[in-house]
């Protein structure tokens, strides 16, 4: 059912959630009857993975719940994140990651009209933007900024200043888009701390934090954009996929730090939930480009929201009505780590297609991925060079201009005559010397 009363919205706003500062606030604002706007911030620098499926199915919830959500593009934090993404190439990625965003959106069904998507310069390049920045820069320590800063922004021996401006622009970021509340990872709750210290003394209100669980990567520990073989691209291929499923850190028996096991959680079961809903009325997503049925068997009785299909040799098809069915079945050894990648590769490649197919359609997608994520290792092309035109001058009397040699018989006169004074011109002039010798 569609969430009406401000008791419905909170609940569908924070479920699933691992945790939520500043929730009273939320409520004040739902009671009153006024519309929430939201922020998520994305930091365009390396390619988007499909990590990225655990915020966008959680901000179905809050479109659903009718928040206004403005999804920010910060290049300018990109860039400033000790150079993880170079500034000639951030406007191209911030180009990419909005033709992405929006396919994975009209992949899943989601509706997109209270969705709005910003660059971070379009404000934060303004005088007052900066004022405020330096005001900021006036208070906060550099032991305040390099803490808020340590689980997100790149941390080396020798930081430079840029990263420590990081965390005081995404804390006035919440001000200039007008938001309620700022969404994340876990991972940034001390930049959400930060904030809410800060921006009062500002004289600006404090906002409401709300964090989703990080997933582990495919090989354990965090997913990340620089680890290739911690992550799957939304662009991989489905062998791709599949090989990296199977390659992936998922022990018999072992629950903790399970990419796999993770991902059934914080993404497929959410996805199938919703398109469960959907298929008995209620109108929580629309036609989608993607394959609208959930991630269960045929055979699969009410309530289930997950299946593992398996031939009967092996015990059969499982099929689990929550996520904490799926991880006591696992953690018992009576769902097989082979079995579990399989039927997570199988739903990974069903969510990828539709997007696959968008890039492939899109041209423009096409030119903006290539601009945004060169072939460093790429040869560059080699013009072929025009062959310039040396001249070779003719041996003697050869060529076009050469005198043609005079055959007996054959001279004129005039031949004679001309032969002649030519003959007279090859002759050294007599000095003045031997011309006296020769006088008596």
């Amino acid at each position: 059912m569609a969430a009406t009363t401000p008791e419905a919205k909170y609940e569908l706003i924070t479920r699933r959630l691992q945790e939520v500062l500043g929730g009273d606030s939320i409520k004040a604002i739902l009671a009153e009857g006024r519309s929430l706007k939201g922020y998520w911030g994305t930091a365009p620098t390396g390619r988007p993975h499909i990590g990225y499926f655990v915020p966008l199915t959680k901000i179905s919830d809050f479109l659903h719940a009718d928040v206004e959500v403005s999804s920010c593009n910060l290049h300018v934090h990109a860039f400033l994140d000790n150079l993880k993404a170079p500034l000639e190439l951030v406007t191209y990625r911030t180009k990419f990651y909005k033709h992405l965003l929006l396919a994975v959106f009209t992949s899943l069904g989601i509706p997109t009209t209270k969705l709005t998507f910003v660059e971070g310069s379009s404000y934060q390049l303004t005088r007052e933007y900066n004022l405020d920045n330096y005001k900021l820069c006036a208070s906060v320590t550099e032991h305040d900024a390099k803490k808020a800063g340590a689980e997100v922004v790149k941390q080396v021996e020798s930081p430079l200043l840029s990263g420590l401006l990081y965390p005081g622009l995404q804390a006035l970021d919440e001000e200039y888009l007008g938001a309620d509340f700022q969404f994340g990872g876990v991972d940034q709750r001390k930049i959400f701390t930060f904030a809410e210290a800060y921006l009062p003394r500002l004289g600006y209100r404090k906002r409401a934090h709300l964090m989703n669980a990080m997933v582990p990567g495919l090989a354990g520990g965090k997913m990340s954009s620089s680890d290739p073989n911690s992550k799957i691209d939304f662009l991989d291929a489905p062998e791709v996929v599949r090989k990296k499923l199977k390659l992936a850190f998922c022990e018999e028996g072992n629950v903790e730090d399970n990419g796999v096991l993770s991902f059934v959680q914080a993404v497929l079961i959410p996805i199938s939930e919703m398109r469960i809903a959907h298929l008995k009325g209620d109108k929580i997503l629309v036609d989608g480009t993607g394959d609208p049925k959930p991630f269960i068997g045929d055979d699969a009785p009410d309530g289930t929201v997950f299946s593992v299909v398996r031939d009967e040799k092996h015990g059969g098809p499982l099929h689990f009505a929550n996520f904490e069915e799926v991880k006591t079945s696992f953690a018992a050894r009576e769902l097989h780590p082979k079995d579990l990648k399989k039927a997570v590769a199988d739903a990974i490649v069903d969510l990828l297609e539709p997007v696959r197919k968008a890039f492939e359609e899109n041209e423009e997608w096409q030119q903006v991925e290539k601009l945004a994520y060169p072939d460093l290792n790429a040869k560059p092309e080699q013009k072929k060079k025009k062959k310039e035109k040396v001249y070779h001058p003719p041996p003697p009397g050869k060529g076009k201009n050469a005198t043609k040699p005079v055959v007996d018989g054959d001279a004129t006169p005039s031949d004679t005559a001309h032969a002649a004074a030519e003959q007279a011109k090859q002759q050294p002039p007599q000095s003045e010397t031997a011309v006296v010798e020769a006088s008596p």
